[in-house]
């Protein structure tokens, strides 16, 4: 089974406590060779909620397979109701946008020599932090010289597109801002071989802007307009 995307929507922090995090996990779309699971993480209240699609692959003929009776028969037994997530909009940014050199380093590996699905949001977040800190040096995160506010990521989703390989060269990392609201803000993230222009994932991230006690406030005319300025149409 490979990962297809992931997409995480953030509801409230899951903090350092002895109140434990649960997770109730189902089925919520079966097909001919791919299944969607669908997350709710609580530690007391709702945290996230989450969905993830797998497919099922043959690495002998780098091809995707229908799933086996068996396993449909046991994926049918786990079936839920889930609600759609919205569709965050969002270009191929065609390479445009600031690069950010990604190397990969041996823990991101998995058994395959690949890197690992879930490493790749590490990768979106360094290039996210590097991206907009450039852009605007307002934007620096919470404990950090000169911060006034937090940055809350509100929606993230991952679209896998080809295998990340170990290599000793970085990767890169294309970020543009496309979308600026009142308080909020929408970026793209592609992670690709510049030389040969092959796109491994795609990323979408909502940022929202927030005072140090976590409530909403605007983006502010000058960060506004520097972002602006980057803006990918």
């Amino acid at each position: 089974m490979v990962v297809v995307s992931h997409q995480i929507e953030y509801h409230r922090p899951i903090a350092y406590d002895a109140l434990p995090v649960t997770i109730e996990l189902g089925v919520s779309e079966l097909r001919a060779s791919r299944l969607q699971l669908s997350y709710t993480v609580r530690q007391g209240e709702l945290a996230a909620v989450a969905r993830t699609v797998l497919c099922a692959f043959d690495f002998d003929l780098q091809r995707p397979i229908r799933l086996l009776p068996g396993y449909r028969e046991f994926f049918s037994g786990h079936m839920v109701d889930a609600a759609p997530f919205r569709v965050i909009e969002a270009p191929e940014l065609a390479g445009r946008g600031l690069p950010v050199p990604l190397p990969v380093r041996w823990s991101d590996l998995d058994a395959y020599g690949h890197v690992n699905n879930a490493m790749v949001y590490d990768f979106v977040q360094q290039a996210r932090v590097a991206a907009t800190t450039t852009w605007d040096p307002t934007m620096a995160r919470a404990g950090t010289k000169d911060s006034d506010r937090l940055w809350l990521v509100v929606r993230q989703d991952v679209h896998y597109l080809s295998q990340i390989p170990h290599r000793v060269e970085p990767f890169t990392a294309l970020v543009a801002p496309v979308k600026l609201g009142s308080s909020s803000m929408t970026l793209a993230t592609e992670i690709m071989d510049q030389g040969s222009g092959l796109v491994f994932a795609r990323a979408t991230t909502v940022l929202v802007s927030a005072d140090l006690t976590g409530r909403p406030v605007d983006l502010g005319d000058t960060t506004r307009a520097r972002l602006a300025s980057h803006l990918a149409p």
